[in-house]
């Protein structure tokens, strides 16, 4: 099926939609390339000129060199392409964009928005239960499964062709691979740097001014220099801050903007804001993402937009791509453990999320817990990165695991459908493919650096940013979340998590969540996070009317 309907983008559902034609092909997706002009140098006589759509250029390299010339694109896109009797799903090596698919009596429908998929009247889906137990545990949801049953998620880096026959064949035509390189750091530092620049160049809009969002943070503070360094147009960098007692890095995204010269605004979002548009937020998300900082990310967005920046760039993809938190424990993990069962670092590696994985016997209802009874361990999603991929390193195999999951089902994607709807286009140059291939030649002794995380990526910057940027320990955004679920959230958890849909759908057990809105049992505030995640799954089960 490859009718209009199936295959386009709902308004307000992230990057519209367009059709392209090469050929004897045609498709429908969201493309932005960034190395447009290489493409059309591949192309020779065949290319077409200058002020095509990058869309028809990227399908062009498809209908002549296939996957390959899918892997020479640089930028965010998916693709959807009849070709022939087919289907061929492509989208782009990181996973920028998101492309959905699913198959009804022996038809197929594909588009970037999970809603037009799952209103196909020809599917009949409902809760897929797997998927809430993956939520809960990762705040996202990582590789193929939606909270839809029989709707899936295409990944990145492949072509999935979907064939008339019902069957699928799945091609990879990009994936990181380790390279022995003992050059010195100081040989890598200057190729990483290089690479950074060029990145960050191709990502700025021509004669228009650009947005940073700048935390204060080594990696939003390089791209702000970079930035700044290399634009010729007005530089706008936003912060964030809560009202309250919450630690902020003001202090720091503010010497790095005046170091910058660029014209900053901080933005302070009170408890009040957050309880209003929550629910509006949680349904820009084709998938949940259980991350406080969502509805502050969306005021950022938008903020920038108001401005007249058009393109947004950020700092994200240094800690999966660099090194960031969470590998030091697990090394340390490693280094100390004495369980022989091949699954262990796996189910350390869940985890060390911190999130709701230890209290799912407790949290999930009885009926559910029978219901995953048979369904695959949680592990089995991270065995092909973690536990069973091609890196040899350990970190790089954290890395990895990070960049196919949370990079690719969180990160990306939630900044990508929150600046589209604010009418922006979100870039991070950190998630630059020659930028993640030059990391895993990095070798991984230069990315950890005994207690010293991404320290490669700090050396390529060095001389950009004040020494009190560089060399800050990662201290991270505290989020208010406790004192919102507190106070001006109170009311909408309890009527939300203990209401009448909620009871209905049987998800969880009341007696847990009673105990976690009154905070027993923990010496350590930590049920807000906890909270936050199942009150974020409501939410969206809620706006996507999704069925038993």
């Amino acid at each position: 099926m490859t009718d209009r309907h199936a295959l386009g983008l709902l308004p307000g559902s992230g990057t519209p939609a367009a059709y392209f034609t090469a050929g004897e092909l045609t498709a429908v997706g969201a493309v932005t390339l960034f190395n447009a002009a290489k493409l059309r140098a591949a192309l020779g006589a065949d290319a077409p000129p200058p002020d095509v759509p990058d869309g028809e250029l990227l399908l062009r390299m498809y209908a002549r060199f296939g996957n390959a010339g899918i892997a020479r694109a640089d930028g965010m896109f998916v693709l959807a392409v009849a070709d022939g009797t087919d289907l061929v799903l492509l989208r782009d090596h990181v996973g920028t964009r998101t492309l959905f698919y699913a198959r009804a009596g022996r038809a197929w429908a594909a588009s970037g928005s999970i809603r037009a998929v799952a209103d196909w009247p020809a599917l009949r889906t409902g809760l897929h239960l797997p998927a809430v137990r993956s939520f809960l545990t990762f705040a996202y949801l990582p590789g193929r499964e939606t909270l839809f049953r029989d709707v899936h998620e295409a990944l990145p880096g492949r072509c999935l062709r979907l064939r008339p026959d019902g069957t699928s064949v799945e091609e990879i035509y990009w994936e990181p691979a380790e390279a022995a390189d003992d050059r010195s750091a100081a040989a890598h530092a200057l190729d990483l740097r290089a690479l950074l620049e060029d990145a960050t160049v191709r990502r700025l809009p021509v004669g228009e001014p650009v947005g940073v969002l700048l935390s204060g943070g080594i990696d939003s503070s390089l791209v702000t220099a970079l930035a700044a360094k290399n634009h010729d147009q007005t530089v706008r960098s936003y912060s964030i801050a809560f009202t309250g007692t919450t630690p902020n890095e003001l202090a720091y995204s503010g010497l790095v903007a005046a170091h910058c010269h660029t014209e900053h605004r901080v933005l302070t979002v009170p408890g009040e804001t957050v309880a209003a548009r929550l629910a509006e937020t949680v349904a820009l998300l084709d998938c949940p993402v259980g991350d406080p900082l969502t509805v502050p990310n969306l005021l950022l967005a938008e903020a920038a937009a108001a401005d007249g920046a058009r393109v947004v760039l950020n700092g994200e993809g240094g800690d999966p791509v660099f090194g960031g938190p969470k590998n030091l424990p697990m090394l340390i993990f490693e280094l100390t453990r004495d369980d022989p069962d091949p699954t262990a670092r796996a189910r350390a590696y869940l985890d060390s999320y911190r999130k709701c994985y230890g209290d799912l016997p407790v949290l999930l209802s009885p009926d559910v817990l029978a219901a995953l009874t048979d369904a695959p361990p949680l592990t089995d999603l991270l065995a092909p990165t973690l536990t069973r991929g091609a890196m040899t390193s350990l970190l790089n195999q954290l890395l990895h695991t990070n960049l196919r999951t949370k990079g690719a089902h969180h990160i990306l994607t939630k900044v990508e459908r929150l600046t589209a709807a604010s009418g922006s286009e979100g870039r991070a140059p950190l998630f630059d493919r020659a930028v993640i291939d030059h990391a895993f030649r990095v070798p991984p002794r230069f990315k950890l650096a005994g207690a010293t995380e991404k320290w490669i990526l700090k050396e390529a910057v060095r001389d950009l940013l004040p020494a009190t940027i560089v060399d800050r320990p990662k201290s991270g955004m505290r989020v208010p979340v406790q004192q919102w679920l507190a106070g001006p959230l109170r009311d909408l958890g309890h009527d939300l998590l203990l209401g009448r849909s909620a009871r209905a759908r049987g998800l969880f057990r009341e007696d847990t969540i009673r105990a976690w809105l009154r905070g027993d049992g923990a010496l350590l505030p930590r049920q807000g996070g906890k909270l936050w995640l199942v009150l974020s799954l409501e939410l969206w089960l809620r706006a996507f009317d999704v069925g038993p």
